[in-house]
């Protein structure tokens, strides 16, 4: 069944998580009534909070109009029942936790309790789409739909197409993203970590090769990316920023599906991870940060 971009008016994004919460202030922030779904209403809870404390500021420094921000609020809507929250949305979002087994259940349930023109999208960053479209019943309407972390400032959205997505799905995904305000990069054939994660992970893995081999501190290698290609920051402080141990989990995870020896997870990560070292938000990962 085909659906405009014209006739998207209400959105659901499953999941109230750092990621779901500025996924669903996005799409508000874009005129869309947003409801965001989760089991937990404390986490709900939080996530209402922060999102008005983060429009509240962007206010105070000038960077929102407060009717702008009062409309956006006015957008959300934040339900712990499925069933209600999917009743009536056009396009769902999927930013659950990263189990393919609880995301499973997630489509296979959207796929008798959303409209049957609705759009169901995973955001997630390591799992094709593939693997809940069949559960959906509706695998030509199921797609990736991944946003970057932290999703109200990050501007590229990477759309993946499985074998059964039809061009309508992604014509209409692909054009709800510019509309939101991002910018999307189509990725025809399914594979692990899509475009931005291999890329980046080519990167680290090569900064990491010269680090634990001596070649270079990891300063220095993070100085030469900085000054020599432009980058804003160096793979290990990009590292830091990302979080360890979701770089690490997503190389566990690229890892248990492709059984590829080069696409094991990093020692060094893996140690650092098992220490409690995290980058920023510890404290501590390749670099120290004060608390």
């Amino acid at each position: 069944m085909s659906i405009t971009i014209d006739s998207i008016k209400k959105i659901t994004v499953i999941g109230a998580g750092a990621m779901g919460r500025q996924i669903a202030m996005t799409a508000a922030l874009a005129g869309y009534q947003t409801t965001v779904q989760d089991i937990s209403q404390d986490m709900l809870d939080a996530a209402s909070a922060e999102m008005r404390g983060w429009a509240e500021s962007r206010v105070a420094k000038g960077k929102l109009e407060q009717a702008t921000a009062d409309a956006a609020l006015a957008n959300l809507a934040w339900e712990t029942d499925l069933e209600r929250a999917a009743a009536n949305a056009d396009f769902v979002i999927e930013a659950a936790t990263e189990r393919l087994d609880i995301k499973r259940g997630i489509f296979e349930s959207l796929g008798s309790l959303a409209p049957q023109h609705a759009i169901l999208a995973t955001n997630s960053s390591t799992l094709g789409s593939s693997k809940v479209a069949e559960a959906s019943g509706r695998a030509e309407q199921v797609c990736n739909m991944h946003f970057f972390n932290p999703a109200l400032v990050m501007k590229c959205v990477e759309v993946v197409r499985h074998e059964s997505t039809s061009d309508n799905t992604v014509d209409v995904t692909m054009e709800l993203a510019r509309r939101m305000g991002k910018e999307p990069v189509l990725i025809n054939r399914e594979i692990p970590g899509f475009i931005a994660n291999r890329v980046m992970g080519a990167i680290n893995e090569e900064s990491l090769f010269l680090y634990e081999n001596g070649y270079a501190s990891k300063e220095d290698i993070d100085g030469a990316i900085r000054t020599g290609l432009g980058h804003p920051m160096g793979p290990f402080e990009l590292m830091d920023m990302v979080g360890l141990d979701v770089i690490d989990f997503i190389a566990q995870a690229t890892y248990q599906e492709t059984g590829a020896e080069e696409d094991k997870p990093n020692e060094s990560i893996s140690k650092l991870v098992a220490e409690g070292k995290f980058g920023r938000k510890s404290g501590e990962g390749f670099y120290e940060y004060a608390k």
